[in-house]
């Protein structure tokens, strides 16, 4: 590559890396108990439900939940609560969208199962699209979900599916794993105290093929992720894939969440968190820099890093 290229490449992304992440960005969750009708299944879902409701409740002062189980899962509340969230959510917000239960295929259409009328991807896409935050995850653990993740596909947006296919239609354990992913910091690999989307998956990930090994069965579901907005899942990082799942924080342990809850120390926590994503950012451009430049920008991040950590940890 032309020097000249580079040096364009370079200043590009250079301009990139002087944004920064708002200390007023918030994190909307909703998430969705569906209808599954059999007793055994409903207790298991809407149990994950309300866990997950506690756990992110917890993970911040600038987080905003809602969920929907039992009576209150269907498709008006949840139009409702998409709707109520476009209407608050900004830019530099993030959405996370976590359906639980049972879910249709027909080789044509997703279907998330509800109380009532049901509601397909596509309209359940539809209202994702009017929501402002740019970057957004949906986790749909129920089963045939695979089916769900074209419809679902955009730029800046996610997607987690605890099946590869729309055919693997038996009750899923994903959202089991997921949900305790996001209370078990060994969950939290690279240890920064948070837990990305990257992380919580390949946790449940390990957790949900290790339940089919010891139950001497086999495996029913198979979870897959895209997060490029147009390329095919995938159950492991390659290429581009995995990229905003790994920048993606869902919660945090210990000095990190007490820097969330404190009000003094949400602004640093939220730059430092800034400037892991821009460390990223630069390393995946790595080859269409000069070494010089490269070296010269991560220097500059990581003296900045430091220093942001080390006045948290004061």
């Amino acid at each position: 590559m032309g020097g000249r290229v580079k040096r364009a490449l370079g200043a590009a992304l250079a301009s990139l890396l002087i944004a920064t992440t708002p200390a007023s960005a918030a994190t909307y969750f909703v998430t969705v108990g569906g209808h599954v009708g059999e007793p055994d299944y409903e207790q298991r879902f809407t149990s994950a439900a309300r866990d997950l409701d506690k756990v992110l409740k917890a993970s911040g002062s600038d987080v905003q939940v809602f969920t929907l189980t039992g009576a209150d899962a269907t498709r008006s509340r949840l139009t409702s609560a998409l709707d109520q969230v476009a209407r608050d959510a900004k830019p530099d917000d993030m959405f996370v969208l976590t359906l639980i239960g049972h879910g249709s295929y027909d080789s044509v259409e997703y279907k998330f199962n509800l109380v009532g009328p049901d509601m397909s991807a596509a309209e359940l896409s539809a209202l994702c699209n009017k929501i402002a935050a740019r970057r957004q995850l949906i986790v749909n653990a129920t089963s045939a979900s695979g089916g769900s993740i074209a419809a679902f596909q955009r730029s800046g947006r996610a997607v987690i599916s605890a099946t590869k296919s729309g055919t693997e239609k038996n009750a899923t354990v994903f959202v089991r794993y997921w949900v305790e992913a996001l209370q078990d910091p060994s969950a939290d690999i690279d240890k920064n105290e948070s837990v990305s989307a990257l992380e919580a998956f390949q946790y449940a990930d390990r957790k949900t093929a290790d339940f089919y090994t010891s139950q001497k069965r086999l495996a029913t579901e198979h979870p897959v992720f895209e997060d490029t907005g147009k390329g095919e899942p995938v159950r492991a990082p390659t290429g581009g894939e995995g990229r905003l799942l790994a920048t993606f924080t869902l919660v945090r342990f210990g000095g990190s969440q007490r820097a969330a809850l404190d009000p003094a120390k949400r602004e640093l926590l939220t730059k430092k968190e800034d400037l892991e994503r821009q460390i990223d950012a630069l390393k995946f451009q790595k080859a269409a820099m000069s070494e010089t430049a490269y070296e010269q920008q991560l220097k500059a991040l990581l003296v900045e890093l430091a220093r942001v950590q080390a006045t948290l940890d004061k």
